[in-house]
């Protein structure tokens, strides 16, 4: 079990002792996106006020581990952040909202806008200089910092802008957003791809891709060239009813539009907000 399980576990753990022992309370355990664990704690929370007695356990493995999690039974919910594959048998998807993959560098790079084919480059290892990206102002060495394999934004990112191919060897592939912001942000040579929730802060600069903004108003439009739609899985035998009461109430409510765009997604779905 890798530190970022174990860590995911020691949470749950807390937060089941933590739960209160109420009559008729309910727990929710899901796993998946680290992507979306910002928008899915708003999220708990104000669910929480409509139903105190259900509580929510979220171990943020990785989109894809969530939905072995689903296929094994150990999360009766789980949250991806790429379209269902074949792989994913016995589980059903349903579009929550939306998010934007953004590209990230340091502050220090002079970089504004790349484009879809330069950032293939770059993580394919075709490119490895960034004297070999115009508009950089840098002659080093790029260090490219992506996903590891567990993570849904990984397999959306392979597929949307790397053909399929695999990730190049000098990738740095790290399990969560966060890991890939603080990289980024600590390495002035450094480029990444993260979701809304880690693209702004200290350190990073948010590029425009194919001369569009990794911004709500397109990714809403699907202008932006990573929009991309968040998905809740569960089972497709039997899934626990109570788990769909909560995607209906995250895709639908006006509500959950409210509290998706304060933390920063984009609602699709949602009644007016």
């Amino acid at each position: 079990m890798n530190r970022t399980r174990m860590l995911g576990v020691a949470l749950a753990m807390t937060a089941l002792a933590a739960a209160p022992a109420t009559a008729g309370a309910k727990t929710l355990i899901g796993s998946g996106s680290s992507v979306a664990e910002p928008y899915l704690r708003s999220l708990f929370a104000g669910y929480h006020k409509v139903k105190p007695k259900v509580h929510f356990i979220y171990t943020a493995d990785g989109g894809n581990a969530g939905v072995k999690d689903v296929q094994q039974k150990r999360s009766s919910f789980a949250v991806n952040t790429r379209p269902p594959l074949p792989s994913d048998s016995g589980t059903t998807y349903r579009q929550l909202f939306l998010d934007g993959l953004c590209i990230d560098v340091n502050s220090a790079n002079s970089l504004s806008n790349i484009s879809i084919g330069n950032l293939a480059d770059i993580f394919l290892g075709n490119a490895t200089n960034w004297s070999q990206v115009p508009g950089s102002g840098l002659s080093t060495t790029i260090d490219p910092v992506g996903r590891d394999s567990t993570a849904g934004t990984y397999t959306f990112f392979q597929s949307a802008v790397l053909n399929g191919k695999t990730q190049s060897s000098n990738v740095n592939p790290v399990t969560s957003d966060g890991l890939v912001a603080n990289a980024v942000a600590k390495d002035p040579n450094a480029i990444g791809y993260v979701g809304f929730a880690h693209s702004k802060g200290k350190g990073l600069k948010t590029l425009t891709l194919n001369g569009v903004a990794c911004a709500p108003k397109y990714v809403k439009a699907q202008a932006y060239p990573l929009s991309r739609y968040i998905w809740f899985v569960s089972a497709s035998d039997n899934p626990d009813p109570a788990v769909i009461r909560f995607a209906t109430w995250v895709r639908t409510s006006a509500a959950a539009g409210k509290i998706l765009k304060r933390a920063g997604a984009v609602p699709a779905f949602n009644r007016r907000h």
